[in-house]
């Protein structure tokens, strides 16, 4: 019989794959950026935004903050890698005043995450309280995340129509929700389990929204699922 132990792994691997892709989506568009030599109309808020979401999530995965969380540092620790190179991107072929805004926004996420890091390690003694303290912080922006896309979600409904809506983009997130809301209930983890189980909600509302809207997209005979 396999334990909790060995399937909490194996779910952790699969989320871990699963994160990997969702990191790896922005690539057509940084394509677009070094192609064209300019960012246009592209902004940067969600690549700084996944930035200190990942920071935040590799510091509660680590062993003196949240014991047995490696597999959620390894894919968190993926994506700030990921995200680090679009923001390079974004900063080589930004005007001034972008990577102004990048710099400013960079400082401010280094202090922030510093001063986390430190009352952490230094003002909380234990892992149930380290764990508290970052975990909250961590779910707060996942759940900021996770819920960028109901301003899509709106535009669906008021206009009957799928077209600015990514299908893989919608299932990816249910099936990363999914997985980390399994994972978390194989060893409870209740940090992991909020942000993750309203990401799984958020990600079935907008599959269900593709599916209800589909037929009613305007120009079906030139749409193509993105």
């Amino acid at each position: 019989m396999v334990s909790a132990e060995a399937a909490r792994n194996v779910v952790g691997i699969v989320g871990n794959v699963i994160s990997f892709g969702l990191f790896l989506f922005p690539i057509p568009t940084f394509y677009q950026i070094i192609k064209n030599k300019a960012v246009k109309e592209f902004k940067p808020d969600p690549y700084l935004a996944t930035i200190l979401n990942c920071l935040l999530w590799i510091f509660y995965g680590l062993p003196f903050i949240h014991p047995d969380s490696l597999l959620v540092v390894t894919s968190n620790s993926v994506g700030l890698v990921l995200e680090l190179a679009y923001l390079l991107v974004f900063f080589i072929y930004a005007k001034n005043n972008g990577r102004k805004k990048v710099t400013l926004a960079l400082a401010f996420e280094v202090a922030f995450f510093s001063a986390i890091v430190l009352i952490g390690l230094l003002a909380l003694h234990d892992t149930t309280h380290r764990s508290l303290v970052v975990g909250i912080l961590c779910d707060i922006f996942n759940i900021i995340m996770y819920t960028a896309p109901l301003t899509i979600m709106q535009k669906v409904i008021k206009n009957k129509s799928v077209e600015y809506m990514p299908f893989y983009l919608s299932l990816a997130n249910f099936l990363n929700g999914s997985v980390w809301t399994a994972y978390a209930l194989i060893k409870f983890d209740i940090y992991v389990l909020v942000s993750n189980a309203l990401g799984m909600f958020f990600g079935a509302i907008q599959l269900i929204l593709y599916a209800v809207y589909y037929k009613s997209t305007p120009a079906r005979e030139s749409f193509k699922t993105k």
